[in-house]
């Protein structure tokens, strides 16, 4: 699993950061200061509350009143830029966030710099960006212009939760950076997203998936990620087609002729299954569960294989032939992938009812 990102810091009696815990002091600039006032964390707190409810505009007013109070404490220009975060305000996110970096103790690992890190690759900034990652301590590498994007960070694969806010769907996707992730998955038309796009995300993860790694049964955890914004779209439009496949393999043969030419298809019968929240942000496996039980995490309706919700081949029910199947791939091209996959084997293969969705 990746690094984390920052959450909140309510000061340095809460962060632990700058603290001394038995003084309960914080030095800055190498001159010692007495914690910050009881009406500083008054209003830092009940700013985080507002913020909680989505009151920003109150929640603002009260951490510049905090801002105005401590001046010399860098959690009070961390909680602003995480405030503009929240916002997508990215000019004044990176305004904060660089207020709170020249105020900090130390020279790595502060979260202080991971909002930087934000800020700027959302405003594509990227000498900024470069510079947060190696301040907070990660390892950009020298390819390329300086001022070209972090390229080559070789991070892995994440999953991201597209519309955290809204109808929730994680999908897996390639990390570029450590604020960026472009979608490999094929997304449900309800999240608005569609496959090849790029978003900007979170530092913090919200649950992890995990996938088997051996026969031992071991198994590698991939963090999740909750998507902030869209950063580059895809010009590459979502179908939704029924497949009459006889079997798994007639499946996988439209999947892998979809990558051969550059796109994508993915099984929405197979792929996809309904979590609730808690389930969604807890360490979940990637597949639907072993032996005689469906996966007890999987919220769909019981006995209707489907989008929702489905057995594997592996707890003994049958293949089912039709199948729900998206598809990434240009209009002039999709009606041919699929043309083409009948024809390698047209007594075991049909579809029928194509139609672009996002």
């Amino acid at each position: 699993m990746g690094p984390q990102g920052p959450g909140r810091r309510s000061g340095p009696h809460l962060s632990g950061i700058k603290s001394n815990q038995q003084a309960g002091i914080v030095r800055i600039f190498g001159k010692v200061r007495h914690r910050p006032s009881a009406s500083w964390r008054q209003a830092t707190d009940r700013a985080f509350t507002l913020i909680g409810d989505g009151r920003y505009e109150d929640a603002g007013a009260l951490l510049t009143r905090a801002a105005d109070m401590e001046p010399w404490l860098s959690e009070s220009w961390f909680n602003l830029a995480l405030l503009h975060k929240f916002r997508h305000d990215w000019e004044q996110a990176r305004a904060a966030g660089l207020r709170a970096v020249a105020l900090l103790d130390r020279e790595a690992g502060a979260p202080d710099w991971w909002n930087v890190g934000i800020a700027a690759t959302a405003l594509q900034d990227w000498p900024l960006a470069r510079r947060a990652w190696q301040a907070y301590g990660l390892k950009v590498p020298g390819d390329g212009s300086p001022s070209g994007e972090p390229l080559g960070m070789n991070l892995g694969s994440a999953a991201v939760r597209l519309s955290p806010e809204g109808e929730a769907e994680v999908v897996w996707g390639r990390r570029l950076d450590p604020a960026r992730i472009e979608v490999l998955s094929i997304p449900l038309p309800s999240s608005g997203r569609r496959w090849g796009e790029v978003v900007l995300h979170d530092g913090v993860p919200h649950g992890e998936r995990t996938i088997a790694a051996g026969p031992d049964g071991t198994t590698r955890a991939y963090p999740v990620f909750d998507e902030i914004e869209l950063w580059a779209p895809s010009p590459v439009p979502t179908w939704v087609v029924l497949l009459e496949a006889a079997t798994e393999a007639d499946r996988d043969a439209l999947e892998r002729l979809a990558a051969d030419a550059g796109y994508a298809a993915e099984d929405w019968s197979s792929s996809v299954r309904l979590l609730c929240r808690t389930c969604s942000e807890s360490r979940m496996p990637s597949d639907e569960g072993d032996g005689e039980h469906l996966d007890p995490h999987d919220h769909s309706e019981p006995g209707h294989p489907g989008p929702l919700g489905h057995r594997t081949a592996g707890s003994g029910s049958l293949w089912v032939p039709e199948r729900e199947c998206g598809i990434a791939a240009p209009s002039a091209l999709v009606r041919g992938l699929l043309d083409g996959w009948v024809a390698d084997s047209p007594d075991t293969r049909e579809w029928r009812d194509l139609e672009e969705v996002c």
